[in-house]
Protein backbone atom coordinates (compact mmCIF):
# COMPACT_ATOMS: atom_id res chain seq x y z
CA UNK A 1 0.00 0.00 0.00
CA UNK A 2 0.72 3.60 -1.12
CA UNK A 3 0.01 6.05 2.10
CA UNK A 4 -0.04 9.32 0.93
CA UNK A 5 -0.01 12.19 3.78
CA UNK A 6 -2.25 15.09 2.07
CA UNK A 7 -4.85 15.03 -0.41
CA UNK A 8 -4.38 18.35 -2.15
CA UNK A 9 -3.49 19.46 -5.46
CA UNK A 10 0.23 17.47 -5.38
CA UNK A 11 -1.16 14.62 -3.84
CA UNK A 12 -3.93 14.00 -5.76
CA UNK A 13 -2.17 14.28 -8.88
CA UNK A 14 0.78 11.34 -7.70
CA UNK A 15 -2.46 9.00 -6.43
CA UNK A 16 -4.08 9.47 -9.95
CA UNK A 17 -0.74 8.82 -11.87
CA UNK A 18 -0.16 5.93 -9.79
CA UNK A 19 -3.89 4.40 -9.30
CA UNK A 20 -4.07 4.69 -13.43
CA UNK A 21 -0.64 2.25 -13.77
CA UNK A 22 -1.98 0.05 -11.25
CA UNK A 23 0.94 0.48 -8.96
CA UNK A 24 -0.49 -0.41 -5.55
CA UNK A 25 -3.68 0.75 -3.34
CA UNK A 26 -3.30 4.46 -2.62
CA UNK A 27 -4.52 5.35 1.07
CA UNK A 28 -5.29 9.42 1.65
CA UNK A 29 -4.16 11.09 4.90
CA UNK A 30 -5.85 14.45 5.39
CA UNK A 31 -6.79 16.74 8.15
CA UNK A 32 -9.87 17.43 6.80
CA UNK A 33 -11.27 13.81 6.38
CA UNK A 34 -13.89 14.78 3.55
CA UNK A 35 -11.37 16.66 1.62
CA UNK A 36 -9.56 12.81 1.56
CA UNK A 37 -12.41 10.97 1.12
CA UNK A 38 -14.06 12.62 -1.65
CA UNK A 39 -10.18 12.69 -3.88
CA UNK A 40 -10.19 9.26 -3.03
CA UNK A 41 -13.72 8.80 -4.92
CA UNK A 42 -12.56 10.71 -7.75
CA UNK A 43 -10.06 9.42 -8.67
CA UNK A 44 -11.28 5.82 -8.14
CA UNK A 45 -13.59 6.27 -11.34
CA UNK A 46 -10.10 6.20 -12.82
CA UNK A 47 -8.89 2.67 -12.07
CA UNK A 48 -8.22 0.57 -15.24
CA UNK A 49 -11.45 -1.87 -15.42
CA UNK A 50 -8.70 -5.38 -15.34
CA UNK A 51 -7.12 -3.80 -11.87
CA UNK A 52 -7.42 -4.75 -8.49
CA UNK A 53 -6.14 -1.52 -6.84
CA UNK A 54 -7.80 0.64 -4.71
CA UNK A 55 -8.65 4.10 -3.26
CA UNK A 56 -9.52 5.72 0.25
CA UNK A 57 -9.62 8.09 2.38
CA UNK A 58 -9.00 9.23 5.47
CA UNK A 59 -8.33 11.47 8.78
CA UNK A 60 -6.83 8.55 11.00
CA UNK A 61 -3.25 7.51 10.29
CA UNK A 62 -3.24 4.30 11.99
CA UNK A 63 -4.66 3.25 8.36
CA UNK A 64 -1.08 3.35 7.21
CA UNK A 65 -0.38 0.63 9.10
CA UNK A 66 1.45 -2.16 6.47
CA UNK A 67 2.33 0.52 3.88
CA UNK A 68 5.52 0.13 2.09
CA UNK A 69 5.44 3.45 0.81
CA UNK A 70 4.51 6.76 2.43
CA UNK A 71 4.44 9.89 0.34
CA UNK A 72 4.47 13.89 2.62
CA UNK A 73 2.59 16.08 0.12
CA UNK A 74 1.07 18.03 3.55
CA UNK A 75 0.95 21.38 3.69
CA UNK A 76 0.29 24.46 6.23
CA UNK A 77 -0.25 26.89 3.64
CA UNK A 78 0.77 28.15 0.40
CA UNK A 79 4.11 29.62 -0.06
CA UNK A 80 4.30 32.93 -1.92
CA UNK A 81 7.90 34.12 -1.78
CA UNK A 82 9.91 31.64 -0.75
CA UNK A 83 9.63 28.03 -0.27
CA UNK A 84 10.88 29.05 3.90
CA UNK A 85 8.50 31.58 4.49
CA UNK A 86 6.32 28.64 6.24
CA UNK A 87 8.93 26.95 7.89
CA UNK A 88 8.58 27.02 11.31
CA UNK A 89 5.02 25.64 10.83
CA UNK A 90 5.98 23.13 8.14
CA UNK A 91 8.35 21.77 10.55
CA UNK A 92 6.22 21.35 13.33
CA UNK A 93 3.86 19.62 10.80
CA UNK A 94 6.64 16.93 9.87
CA UNK A 95 7.89 16.34 13.33
CA UNK A 96 4.06 15.46 13.99
CA UNK A 97 3.77 13.32 11.10
CA UNK A 98 7.00 11.75 11.87
CA UNK A 99 6.08 10.48 14.89
CA UNK A 100 2.56 9.16 13.23
CA UNK A 101 5.07 7.27 10.69
CA UNK A 102 7.62 5.91 12.98
CA UNK A 103 4.34 4.05 15.24
CA UNK A 104 2.57 2.74 12.13
CA UNK A 105 4.81 1.81 9.55
CA UNK A 106 8.67 2.50 10.54
CA UNK A 107 9.89 -0.47 7.94
CA UNK A 108 8.62 2.00 4.96
CA UNK A 109 10.01 4.23 2.58
CA UNK A 110 9.51 8.02 3.28
CA UNK A 111 9.04 9.99 0.15
CA UNK A 112 9.08 14.09 1.10
CA UNK A 113 7.45 16.06 -0.98
CA UNK A 114 6.40 18.89 1.44
CA UNK A 115 8.66 22.37 1.62
CA UNK A 116 11.06 23.35 2.46
CA UNK A 117 12.07 19.88 1.02
CA UNK A 118 15.64 19.90 2.05
CA UNK A 119 14.96 21.12 5.59
CA UNK A 120 11.89 18.69 6.51
CA UNK A 121 13.93 15.56 4.81
CA UNK A 122 16.68 16.18 7.20
CA UNK A 123 14.08 17.05 9.87
CA UNK A 124 12.27 13.83 9.22
CA UNK A 125 15.10 11.75 9.22
CA UNK A 126 16.68 13.29 12.52
CA UNK A 127 13.07 12.66 14.17
CA UNK A 128 12.47 8.88 13.34
CA UNK A 129 16.25 7.86 12.89
CA UNK A 130 14.88 5.98 9.73
CA UNK A 131 17.75 4.92 7.49
CA UNK A 132 18.78 8.14 5.50
CA UNK A 133 18.57 5.48 2.27
CA UNK A 134 14.43 5.49 3.25
CA UNK A 135 14.10 8.91 3.93
CA UNK A 136 14.13 10.48 -0.09
CA UNK A 137 13.25 14.09 -0.87
CA UNK A 138 12.10 14.31 -4.50
CA UNK A 139 12.49 17.72 -6.16
CA UNK A 140 15.85 17.88 -7.20
CA UNK A 141 14.35 15.55 -10.45
CA UNK A 142 11.45 18.10 -10.78
CA UNK A 143 14.34 21.15 -10.91
CA UNK A 144 16.18 19.42 -13.51
CA UNK A 145 13.37 18.94 -15.64
CA UNK A 146 13.18 22.26 -15.60
CA UNK A 147 16.69 22.85 -17.01
CA UNK A 148 16.23 20.58 -19.57
CA UNK A 149 13.12 22.15 -20.45
CA UNK A 150 14.48 26.00 -20.07
CA UNK A 151 17.94 24.77 -22.48
CA UNK A 152 15.52 23.03 -25.09
CA UNK A 153 13.53 26.19 -25.66
CA UNK A 154 16.81 28.09 -25.57
CA UNK A 155 18.35 26.55 -28.72
CA UNK A 156 14.80 25.67 -29.72
CA UNK A 157 15.39 21.46 -29.83
CA UNK A 158 13.36 18.77 -28.27
CA UNK A 159 14.02 18.01 -24.85
CA UNK A 160 14.65 14.44 -25.93
CA UNK A 161 17.92 15.87 -27.63
CA UNK A 162 19.40 17.19 -24.01
CA UNK A 163 21.23 14.63 -21.51
CA UNK A 164 22.67 14.98 -18.19
CA UNK A 165 20.59 18.31 -17.21
CA UNK A 166 21.10 17.87 -13.64
CA UNK A 167 20.23 20.42 -10.88
CA UNK A 168 21.90 19.71 -7.28
CA UNK A 169 21.66 21.25 -4.03
CA UNK A 170 18.68 23.23 -2.26
CA UNK A 171 15.70 22.99 -3.73
CA UNK A 172 15.19 26.99 -3.62
CA UNK A 173 17.01 29.92 -4.54
CA UNK A 174 20.81 28.25 -4.30
CA UNK A 175 20.10 25.34 -6.24
CA UNK A 176 22.87 24.57 -8.60
CA UNK A 177 21.85 23.51 -12.35
CA UNK A 178 25.23 21.49 -13.49
CA UNK A 179 26.25 22.83 -17.17
CA UNK A 180 29.92 21.01 -17.19
CA UNK A 181 27.66 17.90 -17.74
CA UNK A 182 25.05 18.32 -19.72
CA UNK A 183 25.46 17.29 -23.92
CA UNK A 184 22.85 18.22 -26.77
CA UNK A 185 23.53 15.48 -29.43
CA UNK A 186 26.70 14.78 -27.49
CA UNK A 187 27.64 17.85 -27.56
CA UNK A 188 28.66 19.43 -24.71
CA UNK A 189 26.34 22.51 -23.60
CA UNK A 190 29.34 24.65 -21.97
CA UNK A 191 30.74 25.10 -25.28
CA UNK A 192 27.61 26.41 -26.60
CA UNK A 193 26.99 29.33 -24.16
CA UNK A 194 28.51 31.93 -22.38
CA UNK A 195 29.26 33.05 -19.15
CA UNK A 196 25.62 35.24 -19.24
CA UNK A 197 23.68 32.97 -20.62
CA UNK A 198 24.24 30.24 -17.91
CA UNK A 199 23.67 32.81 -15.60
CA UNK A 200 20.31 33.94 -17.24
CA UNK A 201 19.30 29.99 -17.51
CA UNK A 202 20.28 29.26 -14.00
CA UNK A 203 17.96 32.64 -12.20
CA UNK A 204 15.14 30.99 -14.33
CA UNK A 205 15.29 27.29 -13.04
CA UNK A 206 15.43 28.78 -9.79
CA UNK A 207 12.34 31.12 -10.28
CA UNK A 208 10.71 28.74 -12.67
CA UNK A 209 7.94 28.18 -9.90
CA UNK A 210 7.66 31.94 -9.71
CA UNK A 211 7.15 32.02 -13.30
CA UNK A 212 4.61 29.46 -13.45
CA UNK A 213 2.91 31.19 -10.07
CA UNK A 214 1.80 33.97 -11.79
CA UNK A 215 0.46 31.84 -14.29
CA UNK A 216 -1.57 29.10 -12.23
CA UNK A 217 -1.99 28.57 -8.01
CA UNK A 218 0.91 26.17 -8.24
CA UNK A 219 2.36 23.62 -10.14
CA UNK A 220 1.58 19.62 -9.41
CA UNK A 221 2.03 17.99 -12.84
CA UNK A 222 5.48 17.98 -12.76
CA UNK A 223 6.24 17.09 -9.26
CA UNK A 224 3.18 14.22 -9.58
CA UNK A 225 5.66 12.81 -12.38
CA UNK A 226 8.61 12.96 -10.75
CA UNK A 227 7.70 11.43 -7.76
CA UNK A 228 5.41 8.62 -9.61
CA UNK A 229 8.53 7.56 -11.38
CA UNK A 230 10.26 7.28 -7.70
CA UNK A 231 7.54 5.23 -6.52
CA UNK A 232 7.05 2.55 -9.57
CA UNK A 233 11.03 2.33 -9.36
CA UNK A 234 10.67 0.94 -5.57
CA UNK A 235 7.57 -1.19 -6.58
CA UNK A 236 8.99 -2.48 -9.46
CA UNK A 237 12.93 -3.00 -8.26
CA UNK A 238 13.54 -0.83 -11.51
CA UNK A 239 17.05 0.68 -10.91
CA UNK A 240 16.36 4.37 -11.45
CA UNK A 241 19.27 7.31 -11.52
CA UNK A 242 18.35 10.55 -10.23
CA UNK A 243 19.23 13.49 -8.25
CA UNK A 244 17.49 13.78 -5.00
CA UNK A 245 17.51 15.06 -1.51
CA UNK A 246 19.24 12.72 1.12
CA UNK A 247 21.08 13.31 4.18
CA UNK A 248 24.70 13.42 3.91
CA UNK A 249 27.24 11.83 5.47
CA UNK A 250 30.20 12.93 4.08
CA UNK A 251 29.51 12.77 0.28
CA UNK A 252 30.58 15.87 -1.57
CA UNK A 253 32.40 17.03 1.49
CA UNK A 254 29.62 17.89 3.37
CA UNK A 255 27.81 16.59 6.67
CA UNK A 256 24.56 16.99 9.04
CA UNK A 257 22.64 18.30 6.04
CA UNK A 258 20.26 17.29 3.33
CA UNK A 259 20.69 18.24 0.02
CA UNK A 260 19.69 17.14 -3.51
CA UNK A 261 22.70 14.88 -5.17
CA UNK A 262 22.53 12.04 -7.79
CA UNK A 263 21.49 8.88 -6.35
CA UNK A 264 20.16 5.42 -7.58
CA UNK A 265 17.34 3.99 -6.12
CA UNK A 266 15.83 0.43 -6.30
CA UNK A 267 13.37 -1.67 -4.11
CA UNK A 268 15.43 -0.60 -0.49
CA UNK A 269 14.86 3.23 -1.26
CA UNK A 270 18.46 5.04 -2.25
CA UNK A 271 20.79 1.97 -3.07
CA UNK A 272 23.51 4.43 -3.94
CA UNK A 273 24.54 7.76 -3.81
CA UNK A 274 26.49 9.03 -6.88
CA UNK A 275 29.49 11.54 -6.70
CA UNK A 276 30.31 12.76 -9.78
CA UNK A 277 33.18 15.24 -10.70
CA UNK A 278 32.13 18.77 -10.74
CA UNK A 279 33.83 21.81 -12.03
CA UNK A 280 35.94 24.10 -9.58
CA UNK A 281 32.78 26.84 -9.54
CA UNK A 282 29.75 24.01 -9.79
CA UNK A 283 31.98 22.70 -6.23
CA UNK A 284 31.85 25.93 -4.99
CA UNK A 285 28.09 26.85 -5.36
CA UNK A 286 27.20 23.56 -3.91
CA UNK A 287 29.38 24.33 -1.06
CA UNK A 288 27.14 27.78 -0.77
CA UNK A 289 23.88 25.63 -1.07
CA UNK A 290 24.61 23.25 1.79
CA UNK A 291 25.82 26.00 4.23
CA UNK A 292 22.24 27.83 2.85
CA UNK A 293 20.38 24.78 4.23
CA UNK A 294 22.41 24.13 7.48
CA UNK A 295 22.03 27.51 8.45
CA UNK A 296 17.75 27.18 7.92
CA UNK A 297 18.35 24.24 10.38
CA UNK A 298 20.67 25.91 12.90
CA UNK A 299 17.94 28.48 13.29
CA UNK A 300 15.11 26.55 14.18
Amino acid sequence: MISIIGSGKVGTAIAFLCITNSLDDILFVNRTKSKAIGEALDISNAIPANSNVTIHGTDDFSKISGSNIVVITASTGTYLKSRTEMMDAQVKMIKEISNKIKKYCPSAIVLVVSNPLDVLTFIFQKETQFSRNKVIGIASSLDSSRFRYLLSEKFGIKQSQITDALVMGEHGDSMVPIFSRVKINGKNVSEMLNDSDKKTISTETQNYWRSLRLLKTRSEFGIAKNTFDVIRAIIDNDELVIPASIVLNGEYGEKDVALGIPVKINKNGIKEIIEIKLNEQENKLLKISAQTIRNYIKSL
